[in-house]
């Protein structure tokens, strides 16, 4: 009894936690090598399976302004290898190395414009390596 009450705690406890939202992920299979993806879109590099999941920072700076720093992105990655997964930021233009394998966020657009920044739907992002 003692454990049915501890267990009923648990469970009525678990229900006050909020939930927090997943990334869509799309179960369709993965685009050739070389192709633009959008958030959720699988795409092989190489040897691997990479999904962008999010845009954890878009600072680009406006290709219609003056700015003293370029900026960046950093896209939240999902990396399915042969037997293991791994979840990573890659930084646009930055190496990143996992199990031995490079693999580079090479590209992502659109572009930004001063006062409008991309919505989610809209980015396409192309990567390269994953030999």
């Amino acid at each position: 009894m003692k454990h049915a009450a501890l267990l009923l705690s648990a469970i009525a406890l678990g229900a006050c936690v909020p939930a927090q939202e997943a990334p869509v992920v799309s179960t369709a299979p993965a685009l050739p090598s070389g192709s633009q993806v959008e958030l959720g879109q699988p795409v092989m590099v190489g040897e691997l399976k990479v999904t962008p999941l999010e845009v954890a920072e878009d600072s680009r700076c406006p290709m219609n302004a003056r700015c003293v720093w370029a900026g960046r992105v950093i896209l939240v990655t999902r990396i399915d290898g042969q037997g293991w997964r791994e979840t990573t930021p890659l930084t646009l233009g930055e190496p990143f190395a996992t199990h031995g394998i490079p693999i580079r966020l090479t590209s992502v657009s659109p572009e930004r414009v001063t006062g409008d920044a991309p919505a989610p739907a809209e980015y396409r992002f192309g990567f390269e390596g994953g030999n």
